[in-house]
């Protein structure tokens, strides 16, 4: 049974392979200069596409290329509100109309909230 134990090098270790004849892809050195003074250097592949912005490792902020390249804006489409959702579907003259309904429909107590359509008497308690 003691001839079955593997023996390695422990959690973590280090590979047995070695380096010999492995050549690495192409490599390039990018330099972000942070708004706070830090410099930063990233290496990317020489075929990588190279973004203008990069956080900043020691403070977090936003990083730009010491080449001077602007980031491209990005093109945001405006907020849609409930109303503007709702004037794609109906017109001005169609909600008026829906809203004298459903005001006539509240007023005569067939919707809304039953505490305001009870009966109220006029006249003392008994006791």
């Amino acid at each position: 049974m003691s001839n079955r134990v593997l023996r390695g090098s422990g959690l973590g270790g280090v590979s047995f392979e070695d380096d010999r004849g492995v050549e690495f892809a192409p490599r390039q050195m990018i330099t972000y200069d942070c708004p706070r003074g830090h410099v930063v250097e990233v290496t990317m592949a020489h075929d990588a596409e190279v973004p203008a912005i990069w956080e900043c490792p020691h403070c977090g902020s936003e990083a730009a290329r010491s080449t001077g390249e602007k980031p491209e804006p990005k093109q945001e489409k405006p907020a849609r509100t409930h109303w503007d959702m709702l004037r794609e579907r109906r017109s001005i003259s169609e909600l008026e109309e829906l809203l004298a309904e459903r005001v006539a429909l509240l007023r005569s107590g067939e919707i809304g909230p039953a505490h305001l359509h009870r009966t109220r008497t006029t006249g003392k308690r008994s006791a």
